[in-house]
């Protein structure tokens, strides 16, 4: 049964990448109080099985042997010990999006959506793979570069995995620990070990730190062979900014009055539902943009919200590789809803929606909640990502060309 769901601004967070992880978007202090040595704890829940008992002697011993009898003494930071250790309570759930994000890590999430943080422009996410021996693994790999950052400048692809970070291997390492080992002060270098698909070496990438500044919408208008004026707008991500930004270029759109419009989210890794749900209504006339399901298989419609002022625009959506998350919703609905056809290649597969909350002492956590849909119940996912209606490859060779671009110019006559 379906229910009409209606927001509640900043609950509900969709996480693809390192590089534009989280934002505050629902506050509740968690006081965190341990009695030491208490014989056990009882987890009261509905949600989880009655009567567990869980030991925390087992937790003060070993914390006191290591404290104790660990030939290190400085590597004995008892917060480093201790936000460890709820790391490692929230990776044992196997789920790389749920994430424990000690006080350091929560405020570089924070500046990120704002659109300004010291990197190398890399957004980053996991893709799971089948191992030599049948068994199933999460690797880290690049969803995007940004375009104009160090790491687009030097090649780096979408797909590529990050095989090392410096000399540290990413097996098992979560999206927060890359995004420590990746960013750091402008100026400063960090040596990337990458492995891509169809090459048997892997390749080796020394990048220079910059200011990352990006503004997530622009647009600009192409003159297609006929002569007719189409809006190409770029689309980079679902930020705390988006929504202003794409106000401001909607309005130069009307003055401009185009033929049509190009939608760009060709390596645009998501953000904030609400943001994805705010730019489909400008294109719908009413009717569901995505659906949640939550554990139990209950499906809640994300409806259009508001009066769109380019439902009548003909319009063509460019995907690819590094196109993740909020992005695929927005291309999911237009897709399902017949409202434009989807151009270029298969997209990235994350199908999870995340909420972010804010912890005690600067702390955070983001936790996977539920799953999201297509309009039509499709759920985009690993390898199951959304299928363009017009299937177009970019030039290898000439990376100057867009013939996915191209391709939409020429629909849209």
């Amino acid at each position: 049964m379906k229910k009409e769901f209606k927001f509640n601004p900043r609950t509900i967070l969709i996480v693809i990448l390192a590089f534009l992880l989280g934002w505050q978007v629902g506050h509740r202090e968690v006081q965190i109080k341990w009695e030491k040595y208490k014989p056990s704890v009882s987890i009261e829940s509905k949600d989880v099985p009655k009567n567990i008992n869980i030991d925390f002697k087992l937790f003060w011993d070993t914390w006191d042997l290591l404290s104790r009898t660990y030939i290190d003494k400085k590597a004995l930071d008892p917060n480093k010990l201790f936000y460890g250790a709820i790391s490692g309570m929230v990776q044992a759930l196997g789920d790389p999006y749920t994430v424990f994000l000690p006080p350091e890590q929560q405020k570089s999430t924070k500046e990120e959506l704002n659109g300004s943080f010291e990197g190398v422009g890399i957004q980053l996410g996991f893709h799971e793979n089948n191992a030599s021996d049948g068994s199933k693994d999460k690797r880290l790999v690049v969803i995007a570069p940004l375009d104009g950052t160090p790491a687009k400048k030097a090649g780096i692809k979408p797909q590529d995995m990050i095989v090392k970070i410096d000399d540290k291997d990413t097996t098992g390492m979560s999206l927060p620990e890359a995004v420590k080992l990746i960013r750091g002060p402008r100026g400063s270098k960090v040596t990337l070990t990458i492995f891509r698909e169809d090459e048997t070496d892997n390749r080796t990438f020394t990048l220079t730190r910059d200011t990352i500044v990006v503004k997530s919408v622009e647009v600009e208008f192409k003159r297609a062979k006929s002569g007719k004026e189409i809006a190409h707008i770029k689309l980079s991500r679902f930020g705390e900014k988006t929504s202003d930004e794409w106000d401001q270029v909607v309005t130069e759109i009307i003055n401009k009055n185009p033929a049509g419009a190009v939608l760009d989210v060709r390596n645009n890794p998501g953000g904030y539902l609400e943001g994805a749900v705010f730019i489909a209504s400008e294109f719908l006339e009413g009717g569901d943009v995505v659906l949640q399901e939550n554990n139990e298989g209950e499906q809640v419609p994300f409806k259009v919200n508001r009066a769109g002022k380019l439902i009548r625009l003909p319009m063509k959506v460019l995907i690819n590789k590094g196109s993740a998350s909020a992005s695929e919703i927005v291309a999911g609905a237009l897709q399902d809803r017949k409202r434009a056809q989807l151009i270029g290649e298969k997209s990235f597969g994350k199908g999870t929606i995340q909420e972010a909350q804010d912890l005690s002492g600067g702390a955070g956590i983001h936790i996977t909640v539920a799953k999201w849909l297509t309009p039509f119940g499709k759920w985009v996912n690993d390898t199951q990502g959304l299928d363009p209606d017009v299937k177009i490859e970019m030039d290898k060779e000439d990376k100057e060309k867009d013939p996915q671009l191209e391709k939409a110019l020429e629909l849209l006559e």
